[in-house]
């Protein structure tokens, strides 16, 4: 028998909270209510990351033990109050998801066993223009976060070149987020185009330590800038966002100065109160600036014309984009091409 349902009273909503003494976290004692909590206690920062936000949740409703999965469409019995925003899959789909305002929409989701919001860079009504650009510095094997901090170091020197700066934020695990705040008038591919610029530049000034190769055989140890992730459809893990890992670590919004000392680890269920309440958001004035990409466009254009850089491949379940290279990986490609003829593998 599951522990009896609490109400939450919450913003003028009252938001039941089913088997509020379930454990999520086996390895820290952190039950479903500990979620509920903890999102209370960083709800203006939280929900500062979501607002107007179509946004997908990351389920885990036996906890993080269990399975969990990606909830992109509203469900039919949510409450009325709950706002949604249509969006437009690359397959030319669409569908209503759920637009996170306010605490209780936060604990809504948690009673639905949502762990991580997943947000889209867009706010509604228009989803077709991106208003965030997002910079994920992932660690390959042989690397780590403090690899990650030297490339955003690198990422915030170029920005500032162009006028431009950026919030950075663990990702909850070895990586790091940086987002920057822009006008939301290019869409998604010109903001991808702006973002894979960006890349290149960090990986000319860092050439050892950093790389854009989609393929994985090709990264080596260093720090990969995923630019699909400003493809349409990726979203990555919004701030504060709880993750799915034993220790229950958060995505946590940092300070430029904060980077050196800063640990990933150091951030979770419990330590991300204590800081909030003694620092706030510290991510709470990104909402006050807007960039144009015209710089990082223009940067798009001269690789191109001077280097002949062009596209790099999508992900692989995105509708093939025109001027896009071949999805093929690299070995499998020179595999084919060595083949004798007549020879080649079916």
């Amino acid at each position: 028998m599951g522990s009896e349902a609490v109400q939450l009273e919450v913003g003028g909503h009252t938001v039941r909270l089913s088997n509020p003494d379930k454990v999520w976290f086996p390895e820290r004692g952190f039950t479903k209510l500990d979620v509920a909590r903890y999102f209370l206690a960083v709800q203006d920062g939280a929900t500062r990351a979501l607002r107007r936000r179509p946004t997908t949740l990351q389920r885990f409703p036996d906890g993080v033990d269990g399975e969990f999965f990606y909830q992109k469409r509203a469900p039919k019995n949510k409450p009325a109050w709950l706002d949604t925003a249509r969006i437009s899959f690359p397959s030319g789909r669409h569908a209503d998801e759920i637009c996170p305002e306010s605490p209780a929409a936060l604990l809504w989701a948690v009673n639905l066993g949502c762990l991580t919001f997943h947000p889209w860079p867009v706010r509604a009504p228009d989803t077709e223009h991106p208003d965030e650009l997002r910079v994920d510095l992932d660690p390959q094997p042989g690397t780590d976060f403090r690899d990650a901090v030297a490339a955003a170091r690198t990422l915030r020197e170029i920005l500032e070149e162009y006028g431009m700066c950026g919030w950075p934020k663990t990702s909850g695990g070895r990586g790091l987020h940086v987002f920057i705040p822009i006008e939301p008038v290019e869409p998604f591919v010109e903001v991808r185009r702006a973002a894979i610029a960006l890349a290149r530049e960090i990986e000319r000034r860092m050439p050892e330590a950093v790389t854009t190769a989609w393929w994985k055989e090709e990264r080596g140890e260093r720090i990969f800038v995923d630019y699909n992730q400003t493809a349409r459809d990726r979203t990555i893990a919004g701030a504060y966002s709880v993750r799915g890992k034993p220790h229950a670590p958060v995505s946590a919004p940092l300070r430029w100065d904060e980077l050196g000392d800063a640990d990933p680890r150091d951030f979770d269920l419990l330590t991300m109160q204590d800081r909030y309440a003694a620092l706030g958001d510290v991510h709470a004035d990104i909402d006050d600036h807007a960039y144009r990409l015209d710089p990082l466009l223009e940067l798009a254009a001269r690789d191109a014309r001077e280097h002949g850089l062009e596209d790099l491949p999508y992900p692989p379940d995105h509708p093939k984009m025109p001027g896009e290279p071949r999805r093929v990986q690299p070995s499998r490609a020179r595999r084919d091409r060595d083949e004798p003829d007549g020879e080649a593998a079916g």
